[in-house]
């Protein structure tokens, strides 16, 4: 089975991997998918600073030995093109042999329906990681000013 892998040359940026020691833990038992984890900055040496919460985490940048890709898998019905394309085919040849049965027979209506039902599975290149962002020093609270009368 062929594995279709598309590119996409639009420029998007770099994308790194975060690597961080320990466990990230949430309050709640939600889901992390899709979620805001924290703030990503870099200070004017070129070190990463992770901020989540009350919490900051000073990093360093290392390129990876080997890149990774970051796929994209989608699944796509190609029956329906197929099952277009092959009406149109059915049509020409009954054209071209001039005959007034222009109906497709059983054979031709079983291959589009197996046509029809095949998913075809197609994976999107949407960026290769280069780089990975590692934090593995402890997390160190951030505590606001507190008034000295406390």
């Amino acid at each position: 089975m062929p594995i279709v892998v598309k590119t996409q040359n639009a420029g998007k940026g770099d994308w790194a991997i975060i690597e961080l020691q320990g466990d990230l833990e949430v309050r709640s038992n939600q889901d992390m998918h899709d979620q805001f984890i924290g703030d990503l900055y870099y200070n004017k040496y070129g070190q990463p600073i992770l901020i989540i919460g009350h919490h900051i985490l000073q990093g360093r940048e290392q390129k990876l030995d080997k890149p990774f890709a970051v796929l994209e898998k989608s699944k796509s019905n190609e029956g329906e093109r197929l099952l277009e394309t092959s009406m149109m085919a059915s049509q020409d040849v009954s054209m071209l042999n001039a005959t007034t049965g222009a109906e497709r027979t059983v054979l031709d209506h079983t291959i589009a329906q197996e046509h029809k039902s095949r998913q075809r599975t197609e994976y999107t290149v949407r960026a290769v990681c280069t780089n990975k962002l590692i934090f593995k020093s402890r997390p160190k609270p951030i505590i606001a000013n507190v008034a000295k009368s406390v």
